[in-house]
């Protein structure tokens, strides 16, 4: 009865008819079977299993106990119900090794669903840019990892190298469409995926992304050359010269720089010499920052090309009439380099753009690049105001010059002003004279004081020259919003 009662079906119950004992029995298998079915890929728990081989063990020996006092019904004998119990036996132990597969197969499934899982982070990253999809990357690589490293056995880990060739393939996805500036930051990712799993399971995996990344650092940074500001343009040929300082692409870069130093200094002749001076300037921040010291030596290359450049910009920006932008490139210009012999007609053409900057007729054309012949006339100015005066003219020729301020003088008010400066009898002016050839000429008055003693800091105006005459004038300052520093011209024939 006991061996009946051990395969858990309270068998030696049942044929002692003792009919409460049994169901009990058949309540305990039935509970334990609805805890572990279906089998779950961590297995029963452990008290489970434990208190139902306690109950067998108590319903063997119960069973024994009451077999001693009873008999059994029917034709059963000792000997056939021991031999009975021995073959049932077979069925609890049949069980526990089909719930051992059934567990099994449980983990396998459960495996491949976390594969399942690392592949879909892999289809959801794959159209999205990298930097938006990082996270979901790292999420499958860690898939990868343990399945390929804790599981290898399994169905799932099986798989893994499949996956992270696929895995590879998705990464470096904008290098094979040939977006080469997209591409460097996944595939300098791709390179450190050796350090965080086993280079068995990449096999020829581990060393792809170093041709492609080289590549594309070569492409994008040819690419922009030139174009982004601070030398930024420089990264990613910097970076290839550090990191693949012996590959093919590394050994195309001082040529790439050459050719488009090339392009610029010529560019700097061309329409827009802005531009072009630009960005030689900027070539010549990269290559200066460039680990190479064959390719930062081509940073001398520019300089012939910006000084030009330099040159050639402000004039554009005076024929397209920007003339503070012409006036400061060219007053830079001569300052910079002194001994160019474009100096004298930089700081002309910058002073005509100055005067431009207040009277726009001034910078309807260029100033003459040389000196009329023929006769002069004197214009002599004198200066009634307190503070010196900047003069500055354009016309046939170009120039300027300066009065020292009259020290007895007085600011002017009212509409008298006109009238009254430069005509206080026995007093001696600061005066300049100029010798002009004869032509329209556009001049600027600039008060050198400060603006807290006069309304008015500048004055700007127009004057004929003709020949046979001499020309005086009369700077002033006059409180009144109407008047400013200005000539009061005359004309006398000579």
């Amino acid at each position: 009865m006991a061996l009946l009662n051990l395969s858990g079906f309270g068998l030696g119950y049942a044929l002692m008819r003792c009919w409460v004992r049994a169901v009990l029995c058949w309540a305990v298998t039935g509970a334990l079977l609805w805890s572990v079915l279906p089998a779950d890929p961590d297995g029963a728990a452990g008290g489970v299993v434990v208190g139902y081989l306690v109950a067998l063990v108590l319903a063997a020996v119960d069973g024994a106990w009451a077999a001693r006092r009873r008999a059994v019904g029917g034709s059963w004998r000792p000997m056939v119900a021991a031999g009975a119990g021995l073959v049932l036996l077979a069925v609890p132990a049949g069980g526990a090794v089909a719930y051992g597969s059934a567990q099994d197969e449980a983990v396998e499934r459960m495996l491949l669903d976390r594969l399942d899982r690392g592949d879909r982070s892999v289809e959801a990253a794959s159209g999205k840019p990298f930097a938006a999809a990082r996270g979901d990357y790292r999420a499958a690589l860690a898939v990868y990892r343990e399945l390929g490293e804790d599981h290898s056995g399994s169905r799932a880990g099986r798989l893994v190298p499949a996956r992270l060739d696929a895995y590879y393939k998705a990464v470096s996805a904008p290098y094979r469409q040939q977006k080469h500036c997209e591409a460097v930051e996944p595939l300098t990712h791709l390179r450190t995926v050796p350090r965080s799993i086993d280079p068995k399971l990449l096999g020829d995996l581990a060393g792809y992304p170093d041709g492609p990344l080289a590549t594309s650092l070569y492409e994008c940074g040819v690419a922009k050359l030139g174009k982004a500001p601070g030398g930024r343009d420089g990264d990613e040929l910097g970076e290839l010269l550090r990191t693949f300082p012996d590959s093919a692409q590394a050994g195309k870069v001082g040529p790439a720089v050459s050719r488009k130093i090339a392009e610029q200094n010529r560019a700097v002749r061309g329409s827009d010499p802005c531009t072009a001076r630009n960005t030689l300037r900027r070539l010549r921040t990269t290559a200066l920052a460039l680990p190479d010291k064959s390719v930062s030596a081509l940073a001398g290359r520019t300089d012939g090309g910006i000084r030009d450049g330099e040159y050639a910009c402000g004039i554009a920006q005076f024929k397209d009439k920007r003339f503070d932008e012409a006036r400061l490139t060219l007053t830079q210009f001569a300052a910079t380099y002194k001994k160019d012999g474009r100096g004298a007609r930089a700081r002309d053409v910058a002073i005509a753009a100055e005067i431009a900057g207040t009277r726009a007729a001034a910078g309807k054309h260029l100033p003459p690049s040389g000196s009329p012949g023929g006769a002069r006339m004197e214009l002599v100015i004198s200066n009634d105001a307190p503070d010196g005066v900047e003069i500055l003219y354009t016309g046939p020729v170009t120039g300027r010059t300066s009065i020292k301020g009259c020290g007895s003088c007085r600011t002017y008010s009212g509409i008298s002003a006109s009238l009254s400066a430069c005509k206080a009898g026995g007093k001696s002016y600061p005066k300049v004279t100029l010798r002009l050839p004869a032509g329209e000429y556009h001049f600027l008055y600039k008060h050198r004081g400060g603006a807290s003693r006069t309304v008015a800091s500048s004055y700007a105006d127009g004057s004929k020259i003709q020949p046979g005459y001499r020309y005086t004038g009369c700077t002033y300052v006059s409180s009144s919003p109407s008047f400013g520093i200005g000539p009061a011209d005359s004309v006398s024939n000579t």
